[in-house]
This record gives structure tokens, C-alpha cells and sequence, in this order.
């Protein structure tokens, strides 16, 4: 007699990032693990962030329009971070995106880390070394990105623009990601940002880095 085959289990879906107003995300399930990382994404960003810098291959695409806006207008850099973030946030009014825990923290600690990083962190030289320490920081900047975005607690301007137009347009972050970071570094150039080839490295390959990272890094908030 013919054995008959066993139907196959029926695979679990990926995790999804859910669309939540503050309160919904306070009262989401699993609050430890989420809790945790966000901490850990938040400072792996830093980290990230403050490793790029060190690296001396240039800025990060933001940074490129940071730094030519602030040429541009009679501001401090940090000044046009603070400025432009705000603006972003603007722009999340249309696209229905929620402000959360993860938004605040992103805006006052990522740039205390990544200073922290770089005072601690001693100068790298030799180019095999740099390139190694670019490599890394873009890997880390991207998996800290989705490490705290995947919290559900919400993301900082520039993330929360970039998870809002995924919800609204339906295209992959990565595409999204990409067209945000080469949108940034045009502009950016334009009003005389310094480019170097650490920006072009970072811009197009941030985006296919947190496409690959989502999918282990999403709390799934269908489990209890």
C-alpha cells in the first residue's frame, strides 16, 4: 500500500511592524523584551553612528545635508539636526504616523552615544582598517535601526518617515530606505556638503541592511 505523504506544517509568518498610537504601543504585549531592545538597538546605533565618524571616510548622507544646510543658514550643525528632525516629524501629520517612547529616546541619546564613541574611541589609521570600521559601523547603524524600530515603540524622525511611507506606499524599506538616503546626500551636495566614499557606501547600502535585519529583529506582537 502506497504510503500516503504527511501535509507539511504551515510556517508561522514574519513578524510585522504594527501602526500604533502611543497608548497602543504602552499597552502592547511583551513589554521586557521590547523594553530591552530598544535600549540595545538605541545604543548599537550610537555606537554605529559615532564608528562612522571615526572611520574619516566621510560623513553619513543626514550628516552631508546637516552640515550643507548649516553652511546654508546662520545655525550651528547641531542646531539644523534638532531643526530639520522637527520638520520631519511634520511630515508624519499626513502619513498618520505616531510618535512613541522610541522617538524620544532616539532624539536625545543617540548623539550623547555616538559622542561618547568618539572620545572614547582612539583615531583610526590605515586604510584596510577604515574600510573595516566603515564596514562595521553601516552593518551596526543599520541593525541598531531596526533592533529599536522593531520594539514597536515607535521611531525617531527620520526612521518613523521611512516606516510611515512603507505603511502608506507599500514599497519594501529597503527601496524606501535607499531613496531617503540618496534624496538626503543630493540635497545635501547641492548646498555643499562634504561627500566622500563612505557616504556613497552608507547610502546605498543602509537600506538593503535594515530589509535583511527586519526580519529577526520585529517583536511579534501576535505571541503572548
Amino acid at each position: 500500500m502506497p504510503s500516503v505523504p504527511l501535509p507539511r506544517p504551515s510556517r508561522r509568518p514574519r513578524p510585522r511592524l504594527v501602526p500604533m498610537t502611543p497608548l497602543q504601543q504602552l499597552r502592547a504585549p511583551r513589554k521586557p523584551l521590547r523594553l530591552l531592545n530598544l535600549t540595545l538597538g538605541i545604543v548599537v546605533l550610537g555606537i554605529g553612528v559615532g564608528l562612522f565618524v571615526r572611520a574619516g571616510f566621510g560623513l553619513s548622507p543626514w550628516d552631508v545635508l546637516h552640515q550643507g544646510l548649516s553652511r546654508l543658514l546662520p545655525i550651528s550643525f547641531g542646531t539644523v539636526i534638532v531643526l530639520l528632525g522637527l520638520l520631519i516629524l511634520l511630515l508624519w501629520i499626513p502619513l498618520r504616523q505616531w510618535p512613541g517612547l522610541g522617538t524620544v529616546v532616539n532624539t536625545f541619546a543617540v548623539g550623547p552615544i555616538a559622542d561618547l564613541t568618539i572620545a572614547l574611541m582612539p583615531p583610526i589609521h590605515g586604510l584596510g582598517w577604515q574600510a573595516g570600521a566603515m564596514a562595521l559601523a553601516t552593518v551596526l547603524a543599520a541593525f541598531g535601526t531596526t533592533l529599536y524600530i522593531g520594539a514597536q515603540f515607535g521611531g525617531g524622525p527620520r526612521d518613523g518617515l521611512m516606516t510611515g511611507l512603507h505603511f502608506r506606499t507599500g514599497l519594501s524599506v529597503r527601496v524606501i530606505r535607499t531613496l531617503m538616503e540618496l534624496t538626503a546626500l543630493a540635497v545635501g551636495w547641492l548646498l555643499g556638503g562634504v561627500v566622500g566614499i563612505g557616504t556613497a557606501v552608507f547610502a546605498l547600502s543602509i537600506g538593503p541592511l535594515c530589509q535583511l535585519f527586519f526580519r529577526w529583529t520585529v517583536v511579534d506582537l501576535e505571541r503572548r
